[in-house]
Parts: structure tokens; C-alpha cells; sequence
């Protein structure tokens, strides 16, 4: 296969603590493919060497090594491709119990679904047992990184934090906010809404890899008093994310619009509060004009793209070519419950189709990118997770390309790693995940003859 070769990686010795090493196909990105044309590292036969949960080295096996300490663990995954684990930029954990649950479209699926499922949390224990599943399910399918939507119960936030955190993750999650245009059983206020984010994040916020997100549901469902608010929260915690819904389909674009007759469009809503800057990401963006399209990329904010979940709700197509023109940040998420898979190779499937029927073929890299750094730089993690630089944290997967028959047998043809990744994109599932490790640390493993020592 012929791809851009670039070994990296320090010298080891001198460095305190012990290493530990895997030896395998390895990919990383550097840039988004669709603008650069060496936007990616392959090596073919290559070692990647963490210490203390961080990568300390990455480059070819033959180079780095000798250079390893005697009694080095090496696992062995040559056939497989190691690469920086998935990263879900908005996804739901309160409903992962109405995964594919049927609806005529997103507001009544609200009502019908979403609401009375999440009321269940007010309950710290269903909570708790929730993100448990949740978690696994991610590491099943090689997430290691999530921007995760609690409830309107600050208990269900606090829930969702102790199990990550007892797990060693990196992830963002959020108390919604919602005082309004919803079931009296899920409403907070501007005040409590508030109060309750803050003390998530003096509480959790850089906390044992944990970092919290601002999170109005949508703009219909927060008053003008708390929107305001969450804008001050963001002013006040620069560091701290924001994520939202915006723009996923046109009956809550007119909605919205007529509850804010003095906003220019449905973006300026959270723009002129103070909720458009970076480390702020908001799902599907399917209806933004041009000036939309602009004010994100100045902001330096994000869309969590969510294909799966505006394909079963009947949401629309997202506009990538409009979306490329103006540079706007892109990644990639499944959007359960409205998403119908936690896999983001599932997802990447439907992300290739909802882009052709718009004209845009997106290539096997971009995909791949969108799902790891892409979800980084729009996160403003970039340093920390989603590829393979020096210091990283070393949260990365293992994938099988022979991981079913017809994979096998589709892999085993391909000429070249576009050829490869595209069909690992539109082939794979969560049962490619040979494996997934966060901090350096196995969260779970289909082969444990995969992991054995060279």
C-alpha cells in the first residue's frame, strides 16, 4: 500500500517509569484530509510505546525497537491498526434505553420517548447503572472520548461522573437546562439550572479526566433569563465546554425563530448570549445559511455532525460542501438515542451516504479523521487525545480488518489504505474493535490471543 511513511518519536532512554508497547499497523492523523494532502502517519509495521498512561514514542518497529528497555511488555497486533480511539462529540446516555424506539419525526419522539425515559433519572442508582452500560457499550465499540447529555437532574450529571471517573475515562458531560416548553417533571429554572452547573463544575470540572459541558437542551426549551445565565457560566469558565442542539429540522428552526423574533436566525439565539466560542459544539446544523456557516468558524466553534439520527428522524441531509467552503469545524457523533448504533464505524456508513446524496464523496481518511482528531480540534483537545503526538494520553483501539468473513475477504483486496479504511467504514461494525484501551489501560478485548507478548 502506498502512503505517507513518517516515523516519530524521542529517544526512550533516560525517561523514569516503565514503558510498555504494541506493535501493530499503526494511524494517526495530522490534518484533515480533505485540505491537505499529507494529512495522515502510516506505518506499516509499527510500535507505539506508552509510560505512565501517555504515549512516550510512535514510529516504525524496526527503528524504536532496539531502543526499548530490557523486559519491555510488547503486544503483539501486527495485522491489526492501532489508531487514537473514537471520539462521540454528542451523544445521549439517558437514552440508551429508547434506542430505536418509533416516532413521526423528532418532536413527537420527544414526548412519546425521550421525556418519560429521562425521568427515570432523578434516581442516582438508575443512574449509575445506566452510565455503567453506557460506558461498556462505548469501549465496545472503541469510544474512549464522549461530550455525553445527562438530564435535567443534577443527580444524573453527578451519576454519570462517578462511574467515568472510577473508570479512568476522559469525557465531557452536562446537566440540560431546560425551564421551559417541556414536562413540568423535567423542568428546572434559570436560577437552579445554573446553580446546578457550576457546582458540577467546581466539583468535577479537570477532575480525574473529567470536564463539563454547559448544556441547554435547545433553545426552545430555555427562557431568555436562562440562556442568559448559561452565558455568564460560560464567560465566568472559559475552559468548561457548551453544547447544544441547532438547526436539526425545519419545524424546530420555526419554533425557535418564533419564540425569538429578535434573533437573525436561529444561531445568533445562543450567539448573542455569549454561547458561540470555542470548545462549544452543537449537533446536526443542517439549516444554517452562509452567515451561519461563517459565525462558527470565526467563533472557533464546532458541529457534531450526527447522520444516523437525521436519517431515522427524517431531519435532512447535511451540506458539506457549504460546510468545507466556509472551513467550519467538523466531527463526528451518533446522537443515541436518535442515532440507532453507539458503533462509529456504523455511523461513519451513514455519514458517507447522507454526504453523497448531497454530492460530497467523502473518502475513507476523512472519515477516519473526523472520528478521531477532527473530534479533538473541535473539542480544543488536540494536545490531549485523538492522535499520537508525544505526551498524548494513550487512549487508542484495535482494529481487525478480518474481523468477519466478508470483511476478510473485502480487506484482503484492497490497494491502498484509502482502499482499506473505506471498507472498514462501510463494512465494519463495533465487532472490528479488537480492543480498546484508555490511559494505556485494557477496557476490553475480543481476542486475548491478539494482545499476546512478541
Amino acid at each position: 500500500m502506498n502512503t505517507t511513511t513518517d516515523a516519530s518519536g524521542p529517544a526512550l532512554e533516560g525517561a523514569s517509569g516503565p514503558c510498555e508497547a504494541w506493535r501493530g499497523r499503526i494511524l494517526y492523523f495530522t490534518e484533515d484530509p480533505a485540505f491537505h494532502e499529507q494529512a495522515h502517519v502510516w506505518h506499516e509495521d509499527g510500535l507505539l510505546v506508552a509510560r505512565n498512561g501517555r504515549i512516550a514514542a510512535v514510529g516504525d518497529h524496526a527503528r524504536l525497537a532496539p531502543s526499548l528497555a530490557p523486559g519491555t511488555m510488547v503486544h503483539d497486533l501486527r495485522g491489526k491498526i492501532i489508531m487514537p480511539g473514537f471520539i462521540d462529540t454528542h451523544v445521549h446516555y439517558s437514552q440508551t434505553d429508547i434506542i430505536a424506539s418509533p416516532a413521526a419525526g423528532l418532536l413527537p419522539w420527544l414526548e412519546s420517548y425521550t421525556f418519560p425515559a429521562e425521568r427515570r433519572f432523578e434516581d442516582p442508582a438508575h443512574g449509575r447503572a445506566v452510565a455503567s452500560f453506557f460506558l461498556d457499550e462505548l469501549a465496545r465499540c472503541g469510544t474512549t472520548t464522549a461530550m455525553v447529555w445527562c438530564t435535567v437532574h443534577a443527580a444524573s450529571a453527578h451519576a454519570f461522573f462517578e462511574v467515568s471517573a472510577a473508570r479512568g475515562l476522559r469525557m465531557v458531560a452536562g446537566k440540560v437546562l431546560m425551564d421551559r416548553n417541556c414536562p413540568e417533571f423535567l423542568r428546572d429554572t434559570a436560577e437552579s439550572g445554573a446553580r446546578d452547573t457550576e457546582d458540577l463544575i467546581r466539583t468535577w470540572h479537570g477532575k480525574s479526566r473529567q470536564m463539563v459541558a454547559i448544556t441547554p437542551r435547545f433553545a426552545p426549551t430555555s427562557t431568555d433569563a436562562q440562556l442568559g445565565l448559561a452565558g455568564e457560566l460560560a464567560r465566568a469558565w472559559p475552559d468548561t465546554f457548551i453544547q447544544s442542539h441547532v438547526a436539526e429540522n425545519t419545524d424546530e428552526v420555526a419554533w425557535a425563530m418564533s419564540l425569538f423574533p429578535g434573533a437573525r436566525s436561529y444561531l445568533d439565539i445562543y450567539d448573542r448570549v455569549g454561547l458561540l466560542r470555542e470548545r462549544a459544539l452543537y449537533a446536526h446544523c443542517i439549516w444554517l445559511d452562509d452567515a451561519d456557516r461563517d459565525r462558527l468558524h470565526d467563533a472557533g466553534a464546532a458541529v457534531a455532525l450526527c447522520p444516523t439520527s437525521n436519517l431515522f428522524l427524517g431531519s435532512g441531509l447535511f451540506d458539506f460542501k457549504k460546510a468545507d467552503q466556509a472551513r467550519t469545524p467538523l466531527s463526528l457523533s451518533t446522537d443515541v438515542g436518535g442515532g440507532t448504533s453507539f458503533s462509529m464505524l456504523r455511523t461513519m456508513n451513514d455519514l458517507y451516504k447522507v454526504a453523497r446524496l448531497g454530492g460530497t464523496h467523502l473518502s475513507g481518511l476523512r472519515m477516519f479523521y473526523l472520528a478521531t482528531l477532527g473530534g479533538a480540534r473541535s473539542m480544543r483537545l488536540a494536545d490531549t487525545i485523538g492522535s499520537f503526538s508525544i505526551g498524548s494520553e494513550a487512549d487508542f483501539i484495535a482494529l481487525d480488518p478480518a474481523a468477519t468473513p466478508l470483511l476478510a475477504r473485502r480487506t484482503a483486496q484492497a490497494q491502498s489504505l484509502e482502499e482499506l479504511l473505506f471498507s472498514l467504514a462501510l463494512l465494519g461494525d463495533e465487532r472490528a474493535v479488537a480492543a480498546t484501551w484508555s490511559g494505556a489501560r485494557l477496557l476490553q478485548s475480543r481476542d486475548d490471543k491478539a494482545l499476546a507478548e512478541t
